[in-house]
């Protein structure tokens, strides 16, 4: 926003009011932070300053009238939410043709609706990974895509997939629908399960009950020992089921890959088919994810651990957000639900922009879904390489000016497919993340403040200025402030803030929320 006008009509300067301290400076001098001290002032004496500033500022709240919350916020630091620790779990693959229920059994197993499902075959393409935990131990539970023989484009890499899934399982779960019974791709399966030499339970799935358990016995013929009778769409038989998996299952994982402590969590989002599937791929380096012409290949959110810049990370490749989820059915409906959980379980946010083509209204509502997540943010354009010389130059005007409101966020130029500038993706990331987790000092926050609103006060609203009283950090991820005031802050005046605390102390790739609590004076 625009810098309020130092020349608007104000309160004479004995009733000029900033931070409720009579130390507080005066003058026209631009803000000036702790870090942008003066030559030969003392950083130790200075942070005495600010120590004994808040000590009187706080003083001076006790004449207000204050909520239990407020109290609250005062007395104690805010703790902030630490990351998930990953440790190695053993793997458990899913695999079958398409449309036996693998999917229903993966969200039956998991107790919840994770993966996406629906009466059409082909719904899960890639292969997911779900936490899962049964009789007290727990494991890695992998969804996979229907297995098919002699199948072209998108469903021979999906296949492909599958069997990778295969390869790097502990156990696997073979799934046969019961009422159509085995089928020449059953026994395809169960070749390439002899051949992988991993341990394998035969479910005989849509067994819904006693007249069908008939039609599971046939199951014996493939020749994979006994068939497990189960309904995954009402859980029957689930409990014995995964009872034999966890005697198949080693306790200690010899695929599984050891994940470091607290790897960041960074989301790939954007519009379908704007190259997120082909950026997860290229960093990790093999073709870990489907990806196709076909606008919407990506349906479930997919996470991989990969090491960049000497660091280890979890890229999660979603489903392109279409333009309203209201205006999606089926699979595509519950893709855009995943993918907006999937935000809010990671800490940044890569925000992926087709630069070949005109930026989008979707584009700017995706970049805000994020923020509202209050996740840090990274906007990427790819397919750069495929813009013209002379584009380029009109593209970076276009780009300010339909990004205003976020010019804080780290932007980076790249091509997904070729790896161009990918190597420039990790530096915005971690300033983004550095921001997201900033914390200011009371003390800093209040000279900051105190040293901002005598320089530029706020605006006289009816013969009255609101004085602010007191400030904090509430907490970070993303960084939170609350401005203890006598009177409310108006909208222009609490952007001007935000504007302020950017220049002076970074948040470069993180939201911040500015919240004002009026404050009156206890009646004598």
């Amino acid at each position: 926003m625009e810098q309020p006008d130092p020349t608007t009509t104000h309160a004479s300067d004995d009733d000029r009011v900033g931070l409720a301290d009579p130390a507080a400076p005066r003058g026209d001098a631009a803000p000036q932070g702790v870090d942008d001290a003066p030559d030969g002032l003392d950083p130790a004496a200075d942070g005495v300053d600010d120590a004994a500033r808040e000590r009187a500022l706080l003083a001076g709240l006790a004449e207000y009238d204050l909520a239990d919350e407020d109290l609250a916020l005062l007395e104690g630091e805010a703790t902030d939410d630490e990351r998930e620790v990953a440790t190695t779990l053993p793997v458990l693959a899913v695999v079958g043709r398409p449309n036996v229920g693998k999917s229903t059994l993966v969200n039956r197993i998991i107790g919840r609706r994770e993966a996406v499902v629906e009466d059409n075959p082909g719904v899960t393409r890639d292969r997911v990974s779900y936490p899962a935990e049964w009789s007290g131990r727990r494991f890695t539970l992998v969804d996979t895509g229907g297995w098919e023989v002699d199948v072209a484009g998108i469903h021979k890499r999906v296949a492909q997939q599958a069997e990778v899934a295969i390869e790097l399982a502990d156990a696997v779960l073979f799934v046969v629908d019961a009422t159509v019974g085995s089928t020449d791709t059953d026994e395809q399966v169960v070749r390439l399960l002899r051949r992988s030499g991993k341990p394998v339970v035969l479910v005989a799935n849509k067994v819904d009950g006693p007249a069908v358990e008939a039609d599971a016995a046939a199951l014996w013929s493939l020749g994979l020992g006994q068939p497990h009778p189960i309904s995954a769409l009402h859980g029957r038989g689930t409990g014995d089921l995964l009872d034999a998996a966890m005697a198949a299952l080693p306790t200690v994982s010899a695929h599984a890959t050891p994940l470091p402590d607290g790897p960041r969590r960074v989301a790939l989002v954007g519009r379908p088919n704007v190259g997120k599937s082909s950026l997860l791929n290229k960093v990790v380096g093999s073709e870990r994810v489907v990806v196709d012409d076909v606008a919407g290949t990506t349906r479930d959110p997919v996470d991989e651990l990969v090491a960049l810049g000497g660091k280890p990370w979890v890229f999660v490749d979603t489903a392109g957000i279409r333009r309203r989820v209201h205006q999606t059915s089926g699979a595509d409906f519950y893709a855009s639900l995943r993918t907006q959980a999937a935000v809010e379980k990671a800490e940044v946010a890569v925000v992926l922009v087709d630069a070949s083509a005109p930026m989008t209204e979707q584009d700017i509502r995706i970049v805000q879904q994020v923020i509202d997540a209050g996740r840090a943010l990274v906007v990427a354009y790819n397919k750069w390489d495929l813009m013209d010389e002379d584009r380029r130059p009109y593209l970076e005007r276009e780009i300010e000016q339909q990004l205003v409101q976020v010019q804080w966020a780290p932007r980076v130029n790249v091509s997904a497919k070729t790896g161009w500038h990918t190597d420039r993706l990790v530096p915005a990331l971690e300033r983004s993340l550095a921001s997201w987790d900033t914390r200011i000092s009371t003390g800093r926050l209040n000279a900051f403040l105190g040293e901002l609103v005598s320089a530029h006060p706020h605006p006289l609203r009816g013969g009255k200025q609101p004085r602010i009283l007191f400030a904090t950090q509430a907490s970070t991820r993303p960084p939170r402030f609350v401005i203890f005031a006598s009177g409310f802050l108006e909208p222009t005046y609490r952007r001007f803030i935000e504007r302020r605390l950017r220049e002076t102390f970074g948040f470069e790739g993180t939201p911040i929320t500015i919240s004002v609590r009026v404050r009156e004076k206890r009646k004598r």
